[in-house]
């Protein structure tokens, strides 16, 4: 019965987000991108490691992450506003800015790419990190080979029905967990898991995380396709849901599945949805394998036209790939996937800490100290922010 109830959600779900007259809307589409990088991979492992660190405080910082972000966009959408639809003018804050976020999707990258290689071997018999690392250096091949022979296109094309599969299955997850928790909830079964971290330690491992909620920021860039009062409306919507479908997730989760104290994995999600309904894995598998590519896709062909825009044609976008498989591959090689995650949740703490800087230089009164203190924030995260230990 229940697996009827998931197939079906996730059905209906991915025919209604392909429905012409949706897919279509200006606003929705607008508002697809930046909801796709929010919860594309952290989704599928916050859960877990929120739970096993935070215990039954975890829907509570699951929260102030996406308060922050939130209060990270509104120093954005206050630039959006600002520059309105005219060109924007390349001054050296911005230009600094530009290069922030580059290398900052250097390491988003690695990151997409070592979850897809992590799912990619998580039901077969090669599971573990050496399976994981091969799969994702196939991964980074392949996009640099895509990308070389301008074959990005294609790709970017299926964009839309990634996120629509993401978002289906995501709606059959939250349904099954709802389930699960009304049936425990009947039987006196629901779980107060302790926190096993406080404290200072609680607020840099929050800081380490902020990746896992990143992505609004790319209603900034969409300035081509939509104008500045459909960029500002469509981030509120996407971060608004958002937050409200990874509260609720969280929430769910965290009083009804038992997450081990030590060893999480970032797919440890995929062995606690074996416990709820049989078919979650293998659904959860397939949307985090669309899900991490288009994603990496999309921030590939990102960097590679910042660094060719801010290098003035020196270095072309090509060239831009190039440096970053390099990269992505050391750090591959070098770091473990929670390692990556707290990098790239620094680098996007500086990036979203000069967006705030410039909102400051630009804004009056209260508004200056609020994107101002901000800066200084992001700043902190950057250098402060640590990895979960697994």
């Amino acid at each position: 019965m229940l697996t009827t109830l998931i197939l079906a959600s996730t059905v209906l779900t991915g025919v209604l987000l392909l429905r012409p007259v949706i897919r279509r809307n200006p606003l929705w589409r607008a508002m697809v991108t930046p909801l796709a990088s929010i919860i594309g991979s952290g989704f599928l492992i916050l859960g877990p490691v929120l739970a096993k660190d935070f215990g039954a405080w975890a829907p509570a910082v699951m929260a102030a992450l996406c308060g922050l972000a939130w209060a990270f966009g509104m120093s954005i959408r206050a630039n959006i506003t600002r520059l309105g639809d005219g060109p924007v003018r390349e001054t050296i804050p911005e230009q600094i800015s530009a290069a922030m976020l580059a290398i900052a999707y250097v390491i988003s990258v690695a990151y997409y790419l070592n979850l897809f290689g992590s799912f990619a071997v998580s039901l077969t018999p090669f599971a573990g990190p050496d399976g994981a690392r091969i799969v994702t250096t196939t991964a980074y091949v392949l996009i640099l080979g895509l990308g070389w022979t301008s074959g990005f296109a294609a790709l970017e094309r299926a964009e839309y029905q990634a996120v629509a599969l993401k978002l289906a299955v995501i709606a059959g997850l939250l349904v099954a967990l709802a389930v699960y928790f009304v049936d425990r909830s009947g039987d006196g079964a629901l779980i107060v898991p302790e926190a096993h971290i406080r404290g200072w330690q609680a607020v840099t491992l929050g800081f380490g995380l902020l990746v896992t909620v990143q992505g609004f920021e790319t209603s900034r860039y969409l300035g081509d396709e939509y104008s500045a009062r459909v960029r500002h409306q469509s981030m509120k919507m996407a971060q608004g849901l958002s937050t409200a479908i990874y509260v609720i997730y969280v929430a769910l989760l965290v009083f009804t599945l038992p997450v081990p104290n030590q060893g999480v994995t970032e797919t440890e999600i995929i062995d606690l949805m074996q416990r709820v309904a049989p078919i979650l894995p293998m659904m959860l598998v397939a949307a985090a394998l669309a899900a991490q590519f288009s994603a990496a896709v999309a921030d590939t062909g990102g960097s590679g036209g910042l660094v060719a825009e801010l290098t003035e044609g020196r270095l072309s976008a090509r060239q831009g790939y190039l440096a970053l498989v390099l990269v992505g591959l050391a750090l591959t090689w070098a770091a473990d996937v929670f390692q990556i995650i707290s990098y790239a949740s620094r680098a996007f703490a500086a990036y979203y800490g000069m967006q705030s800087f410039i909102a400051a230089r630009h804004a009056r009164g209260p508004a200056r100290l609020f994107h101002g203190g901000l800066a200084l924030l992001a700043a902190a995260i950057a250098i402060l922010g640590t990895p979960v230990e697994g």
